[in-house]
């Protein structure tokens, strides 16, 4: 793999040649994009009308009021009216933070459903073309997939490239929860994959649930696939960017806000998803106990202590991953600052062994994984570091008795 020069005279010539083209892409696309914001997407629709929606008589509550007060409208509901409203408002309540989980669950089913119709017409639309056809069919299938009775989708966006986002194990009881936050390329039709499955978010989510279950067997844990957020595409102007990460953010933090119960909540963020982590650290719950990244370009500060969160910041990143030749510096807001591996930016660095390449951290068998479950489970005495002299478990002490042999 060719080395870059990461001086940073080179890297500022970088960071403003990248900024003309940014300048070059909003004169020219800007109308475009501006035209695109008046479109109306399935879930503003459903929002929409559960707006001027009313039940028993009364009002439906504002949808983006606090979690707990839309928490306290559903319980206030008979089991009958709270189904009536999934049917009726399907994706509004499959994403509503607040709503009862197993509500969202039983409402995105419906709203997948609905989905899948849409897109079995759209594969015989003669308006479109053969590759748009075949585009319909592969999200039809992909639909009908997330659709099987045991899956748990806790959010459904259909519009654009779709957003989604699934729980492994019973969050309402869960001791512990785990929240994977993925890098770029996150879409519908990439959310799960077949080939390469630990490089996607589902693949990366199960893996974990299984390696925290194997590691802990007597906890309650909770894995959440947290695709929800519009990732960059491709390795573009966006992900050098924190635009879509502070989008990414306000999301992340909205469903941390709503998790139920008071369970300690462990984020484990790959790639870009370590941007999203950094900027949406500050603002994250006291509950989250734990920051965990991995193959991560920067969180868009210069130290760990920067983030403004009282969680634990871990770093990891295999020899074999590509990222490390990405300049780690930010100029004019391109680029994401420090390297998390850094001795400078204070992060407990944690071995990575067995781990290949950049989508390689959640494959069974790898350090990385084990690291990420004994974090998940609080077993920090178990944690292997990336060093000889476990320097990354300094001044901790496990909040479970259980660990690893």
């Amino acid at each position: 793999m060719t080395s870059f020069d990461t001086s940073p005279q080179l890297g500022v010539w970088r960071a403003l040649l990248a900024l003309a083209v940014v300048f070059v892409m909003l004169a020219t696309t800007g109308w475009t994009a501006l035209r695109h914001q008046r479109e109306t997407t399935a879930l503003q629709a459903s929002v929409a009308a559960w707006e001027d929606g009313r039940i028993a008589g009364r009002a439906l509550p504002d949808p983006k009021a606090a979690p707990a007060r839309l928490a306290h409208f559903f319980s206030s509901l008979t089991a009958p009216q709270r189904t009536a409203l999934a049917h009726d408002y399907a994706l509004a309540v499959g994403n509503m933070n607040g709503a009862p989980v197993e509500l969202r669950y039983r409402a995105n089913r419906i709203a997948l459903g609905q989905q899948i119709r849409v897109e079995a017409k759209r594969t015989h639309d003669s308006r479109l073309t053969p590759s748009g056809q075949q585009e319909a069919g592969r999200r039809m299938q992909r639909y009908q997939a997330l659709r099987d009775t045991d899956r748990q989708i806790l959010a459904f966006d259909p519009d654009g490239s779709g957003r989604a986002a699934e729980v492994f194990g019973d969050l309402d009881a869960a001791e512990r929860i785990s929240v994977v936050v993925p890098g770029v390329d996150t879409d519908l039709l990439t959310f799960q994959r077949t080939n390469r499955r630990f490089s996607a978010p589902v693949g990366m989510a199960q893996a974990l649930y299984d390696a925290e279950r194997a590691a802990r067997p007597s906890a309650r844990t909770a894995v959440i696939a947290w695709a929800d957020y519009t990732s960059p595409d491709g390795l573009g102007i966006d992900s050098a960017t924190a635009m879509r990460a502070a989008n990414g953010a306000v999301r992340l933090n909205a469903l941390l806000r709503a998790l139920p119960g008071t369970s300690a909540v462990s984020m484990f963020c790959h790639s870009y998803g370590s941007v999203v982590c950094g900027v949406a650290a500050r603002d994250m719950p006291e509950r989250v106990t734990d920051i965990a990244v991995a193959g991560s370009p920067g969180m868009r500060v210069e130290k760990a202590s920067q983030l403004g969160t009282g969680a634990q910041v871990w770093a990891m990143r295999d020899a074999d991953d590509w990222v490390q030749d990405v300049p780690h510096l930010e100029v004019g807001g391109l680029g994401h600052g420090e390297d998390p591996m850094a001795e400078e930016f204070g992060a407990r660095v944690l071995s990575s062994q067995d781990a290949e390449g950049h989508g390689g951290y959640f494959v069974p068998g790898t350090d990385s994984l084990r690291n990420f479950a004994d974090i998940g489970t609080g077993a920090y005495r178990s944690v292997r570091c990336a060093d000889d002299e476990d320097t990354c478990r300094v001044g901790l002490s496990d909040t479970t008795t259980a660990g690893r042999a």
